[in-house]
Formats: C-alpha cells, sequence, structure tokens
C-alpha cells in the first residue's frame, strides 16, 4: 500500500480518525516516540499492529487516552496512589498499569489482566484520539527490536507500505518512551524508566521499588506487564557495547579495537583521539534521552559494524538511557577493572 506522510492539518487528523475507526492503523507523534496506533477495543486491527512490527504476541500494548473519563472503560480497582500519579503528571510520559476492564482483549494486553494506560501531552495525539473517540493502542511505530522512531521520518524508513499514514508533527520533545510503573498498595513498582524519573515518582509515593527487569536479563518466557521489559530492543544492526569507566579507560578499550568501521558513543564535554571516528550524545540525561535513538539509527546508515559507547548515568532521567543503551547492546557491558 501506498504510506501518506501527513502534516497534522484538522482535515488530515480527520482523515486518520475515519481509518482508526474503520480499523487500520495509524503512525502517531507522542512527546516521547512516534507510535503505531489502533482501537484498542478492535482485535483484527490491533493484530494490524503486531503484523506490521513483527512484534511478539506477548509484548503488551499501551493504550493512550485524551481525557481521564476514558480510563473508566479501560481498567478497574484504581489505587488511590494511581490517581495521585495521575493528578501530578497527566497529560504527559507516564503509563500507569492498572487491572483491566472486560474491554480490552487479550490481544492488547499481551494475555495479561492488566493494561497499561497514558494520557500524552502532544497535542496532535490527543486530537487525534478525541476525533475518533477511541482509546488507541499504540506501541513505537518501528520494527520490532530496532531503534525507537522519534521523527516520521524514521516510522516511514521502517514501515512504509504497511501502513496507509503517519501524522509528522516533526521530532519527538522527550525521545524515550514513557515511565512505566505499576501498584502494590502504596509502594510504586518502576516497571520502565523514563522521562518522569525515581525521584519525580517519589513526590508522590512513600516508597518507589525498581523492578529487576530494568536492569537485569528477563527469560522469554516470562510474561511481564509493561513492553520493553523482554527481548532485545532498540538495536540497531551494529554490534553495541557499553563501557563502563573514566574516559582514559574509554580511549584505551576502543583503540585497543579500532577499525574502519568501528564507532564511538561519547559525551559532549569528551575529548578523545582523533584516530577514533566518534559521535557526540550529550552530558544530561535530557539531552542523551533526545538524542540517543536517532543516532542508533544514524550508525547504520554511516556503516559502523562495532559501536562503543560511555555508559550514562543512571541518576534521573539517565536511567532511562542507561536501560535503552543496555538493551541495545543485548546487555553487553565492560566495566574498568574488571
Amino acid at each position: 500500500m501506498e504510506t501518506k506522510v501527513l502534516k497534522p492539518t484538522r482535515e488530515n487528523i480527520l482523515y486518520c480518525a475515519e481509518l482508526l475507526k474503520n480499523g487500520d492503523i495509524v503512525g502517531m507523534p507522542t512527546e516521547t516516540v512516534y507510535g503505531l496506533a489502533a482501537n484498542a477495543f478492535d482485535e483484527e486491527a490491533v493484530k494490524k499492529i503486531f503484523e506490521a512490527k513483527k512484534r511478539p504476541a506477548d509484548n503488551p500494548l499501551i493504550v493512550h487516552i485524551a481525557d481521564l473519563d476514558m480510563i473508566k472503560e479501560l481498567a478497574v480497582n484504581i489505587p488511590d496512589t494511581a490517581i495521585a500519579v495521575c493528578e501530578k503528571f497527566w497529560p504527559g510520559p507516564i503509563t500507569i498499569v492498572l487491572p483491566k476492564s472486560d474491554k480490552i482483549p487479550s490481544i492488547t494486553s499481551g494475555g495479561m489482566n492488566t493494561v497499561g494506560i497514558r494520557f500524552p501531552l502532544n497535542k496532535v495525539a490527543r486530537e487525534l484520539i478525541k476525533s475518533c473517540g477511541l482509546p488507541l493502542a499504540a506501541p513505537s511505530a518501528n520494527l520490532s527490536g530496532s531503534p525507537s522512531p522519534t521523527t516520521a521520518e524514521h516510522v516511514f524508513d521502517d514501515l512504509n507500505g504497511s501502513i496507509p499514514a503517519i501524522l509528522d508533527d516533526g521530532n519527538c520533545t522527550v525521545g524515550v518512551e514513557s515511565t512505566v510503573i505499576s501498584f502494590e498498595d502504596d509502594i510504586i513498582r518502576l516497571l520502565r524508566p523514563g522521562k518522569i524519573s525515581v525521584e519525580d515518582l517519589k513526590t508522590v509515593a512513600p516508597k518507589v521499588v525498581i523492578d529487576k527487569g530494568v536492569l537485569e536479563i528477563i527469560s522469554n518466557d516470562t510474561k511481564v506487564s509493561s513492553p520493553g521489559m523482554k527481548y532485545k530492543h532498540y538495536s540497531p544492526k551494529a554490534d553495541v557495547t557499553l563501557v563502563s569507566g573514566s574516559i582514559e579507560f574509554f580511549e584505551r578499550y576502543v583503540s585497543s579495537r579500532n577499525s574502519d568501521d568501528t564507532y564511538a558513543l561519547i559525551f559532549d564535554s569528551d575529548n578523545i583521539s582523533d584516530n577514533i571516528k566518534s559521535i557526540k550524545y550529550g552530558d544530561s540525561g535530557l539531552q542523551q534521552a533526545e538524542r540517543i535513538f536517532a543516532i542508533l539509527r544514524d550508525v547504520d546508515k554511516i556503516g559502523a559494524r562495532n559501536v562503543y559507547a560511555r555508559c550514562p548515568s543512571k541518576d534521573g532521567v539517565g536511567l532511562a538511557v542507561y536501560n535503552r543503551m543496555l538493551r541495545a547492546a543485548g546487555f553487553k557491558v565492560v566495566k574498568e577493572g574488571d
């Protein structure tokens, strides 16, 4: 099929809303990454997401809403802590996992009895949801396992010919997927880090627990309630290795493995030998989050076969960047002193 890339005019938003109401799928901008949207209640439409992305069927989808009343159709037994999170951070880049209502089909929830729900900040996303009057299941609009798309061009590169339309709202402002959390009484469990950090979450809950799947490999036969917890994710075709330690150790390590198709990902403030081809990806977690997926796509375009990346901080938004880089590297981390 022809894939149209459309500016988010009112006419084009209504056109895409009609596609969604008729059971089709659409590339949708959000503030985090571009999503591939379908009617969350329509099993056949949701199947098209999995087919277009080549996504494993047990990987749950996040359902996007445009007003708080929509949550009543999607979830039951909403705890007070979840309400406090919504009041503070919605609309915004955070997803809450709740017991699902009977209206959510199993394919949308990845076979789980829970559903992830998000109220995006992006105005085009909200207008699209309101225009079709439906909650939209929308994972990242990329081929499964590849770096997530932060521009409409990235979506087109991966899904051209597989979807009818992409709404182009420019670059995503956050750059990594939403924070995903679940609730255990008044405790928040972090399932996937994002811009809303552990420190942010502690302002609304007495305790925040980081799930082991954030930093460790989870076996493929384990059921998870958040996307991005299993399988190799966010990965370019190039082989990625994280290198933890001083800049001096990093330079020695990469120099000993340097070749024409080797690239180093370094911080903006780093300086290394001109003999090593390098790409700078920011000093702060916010800078790195905004750039990292585009850079992981670019390394394939320039012909990199081996990429060595400086380890980001695990503080604040840095934890989200580290989580994505860890999965892009297939959990390969070289540490100074080991």
